[in-house]
């Protein structure tokens, strides 16, 4: 298929599944339109083994297009980008240690105890899954989505304070745990010494380098933006605006590749600059300003739909015979309890040096949402038998994610806030 018809199949298959959900599902648009997606998915398959039609179209589809790199070096500058740009700054900054600890810490240790822990029981099941692959494993899932997670938090009102805890470190582990994937596959494949040097230059080029392009280019953004914002009411100068603003998504994530540096960290870095742009206002900004808060709302809903279609369709295209079905179901309590650990043993830490705000970490979990971003990892993995049983792990992981935790969310919240009152 060519790519205007991925594109356009995509785009008409995301507009069906959205209106279904608006008329007759009536969820919460990420989780309606993914399980709409998924719904149609195993109906293929189905009518496929019954012998009522082919499937090849159906996975000619997805296979074309090519969900990985879509993902990484497509949707996710732009999903990143848009969520950073609401965010809001002064909050963020008063809780900066706990985000940043939460986002390195939080995801070695999760990474650590679902690598070992899949390890170990994969051996106990009698099948072979190396302790790297398993490491990498832990690595792909997890870091939690700040695509999904942002959407549902607003739904359901959560506490300011956890809300922005979430919401920052939602947009830093993703960049972090990319920069931990990349150097375990490098390790796993041969390319990457184990030593504490090796390691040390790795991180600091790949993290430190994303983060340092994204402040040169997010500074630059922002000083052009209030430039032109200063320069009056010209009917034109929205529009600049927003072209400035996609230069900096596209044109970073290009100047990041090229660099060897993340990606995915100068966007959110860059995205944060737009953020405190929008706080630069006069009495003639508030209307460009606006217009460029709607133009990245727009992109941000209509992307997040398409890949919420891409995760349903992907079941097309999953090889389950090399799976343990026992492995498929325990690894959704693994991952549960890995994200309570992650949590809790930094947090208790933390509340030795510094005041922090009171989070649960029952709510903290439960909000630990998978999406997009895990299973690009999954399917970007070089070929082998460990790929092809990690892909499925992580499918599974994210679909209960959002299906379960995503729809429960609310629930939750509710639950713990009458808990509060009772005390």
């Amino acid at each position: 298929m060519s790519l205007f018809t991925v594109f356009a199949i995509l785009i008409t298959l995301t507009a069906i599944f959205s209106f279904i959900n608006v008329i007759y599902i009536k969820l919460p648009s990420t989780v309606g339109v993914m399980l709409a997606s998924l719904i149609s998915s195993l109906v293929i398959i189905i009518s496929g083994y019954l012998g009522f039609g082919s499937t090849d179209w159906a996975v000619e589809l997805v296979e074309s297009a090519d969900f990985d790199h879509l993902v990484m070096n497509g949707l996710l500058s732009f999903l990143l980008f848009a969520a950073a740009s609401r965010v809001d700054i002064s909050k963020l900054r008063e809780y900066k240690w706990t985000i940043a600890y939460l986002a390195t810490v939080g995801i070695i240790i999760s990474t650590l105890f679902i690598g070992f822990t899949m390890h170990w029981l994969f051996g106990v099941l009698g099948t072979d899954l190396p302790l790297i692959y398993a490491i990498i494993f832990g690595a792909i899932i997890s870091p939690i989505d700040a695509v999904v997670v942002l959407r549902l938090l607003k739904q359901v009102k959560a506490s300011k304070a956890m809300e922005t805890i979430i919401t920052g470190e939602s947009l830093f582990n993703d960049a972090v745990a990319v920069v931990l994937f990349v150097f375990l596959v490098a390790v796993a494949s041969g390319g990457g010494q184990v030593t504490g040097m090796e390691i040390g230059k790795f991180f600091l080029k790949e993290a430190l380098g994303g983060l340092f392009l994204g402040l040169f280019l997010g500074y630059l953004g922002h000083r052009m933006i209030v430039k032109i914002m200063n320069q009056g009411s010209g009917t034109n100068n929205h529009v600049v605006i927003v072209l400035i603003t996609l230069a900096l998504v596209s044109g970073g994530y290009t100047i990041a590749e090229l660099l060897d540096v993340s990606g995915p960290l100068t966007s959110v870095v860059a995205g944060l600059f737009l953020a405190k742009t929008r706080n630069h206002h006069d009495q003639n900004t508030p209307r460009r300003v606006q217009y460029v808060h709607d133009f990245w709302d727009v992109i941000d809903e209509i992307l997040n739909a398409v890949l919420f279609v891409l995760i349903g369709l992907e079941v097309l295209v999953l090889n389950f015979e090399k799976t343990i079905l026992a492995g498929c179901i325990l690894v959704i309590p693994i991952t549960i309890l890995a994200r309570y650990i992650s949590v809790e043993v930094p947090l208790v830490f933390l509340r030795f040096f510094r005041r922090l705000p009171t989070l649960k970490g029952f709510i903290m979990t439960w909000c630990g949402l998978r999406g997009g971003v895990s299973i690009a990892l999954a399917l970007s993995l070089p070929d082998s038998d460990e790929r092809d049983v990690i892909i499925v792990l992580t499918y599974i992981v994210v679909v209960f994610s959002i299906l379960v935790q995503g729809l429960t969310l609310s629930r939750a919240v509710k639950w713990v806030r009458s808990k509060e009152r009772k005390v």
